[in-house]
C-alpha cells in the first residue's frame, strides 16, 4: 500500500489529487503525518478527495491509527489514516 507523507506545509488540494490517483490505481492508500499541523492538512485532503471520488460512485472512509516511525534517529509517534472505499 502506498504511503503518502503529509507535512504542515502540504497543500491539501495537492495531497487530495495524489491520494485520488493512488486510490484509483491501487484501491486504497495511507496518509501519514507527525504533529497537529500535518494532521490538519491530512484531514482537509481526505475531505477534498471524497468530493473528487464521489462522482464515480465511490464512498471513501478513513481509518485513523497511531504509528511509530523513525525520524533522524529518533522514534516519533505519527498518526496514519488508511483511506479506502466503503
Amino acid at each position: 500500500m502506498e504511503i503518502l507523507k503529509v507535512s504542515s506545509t502540504s497543500k491539501p488540494k495537492s495531497v487530495a489529487g495524489a491520494l485520488a490517483a493512488v486510490i484509483r490505481e491501487e484501491g486504497r492508500a495511507e496518509l501519514q503525518g507527525v504533529g497537529a499541523g500535518a494532521i490538519n492538512q491530512a484531514v482537509k485532503a481526505i475531505a477534498i478527495v471524497r468530493g473528487f471520488i464521489a462522482p464515480n460512485g465511490i464512498d471513501l472512509v478513513a481509518i485513523p491509527a497511531f504509528s511509530e516511525i523513525e525520524i533522524d534517529g529518533q522514534e516519533r509517534t505519527a498518526i496514519k489514516f488508511i483511506v479506502e472505499p466503503r
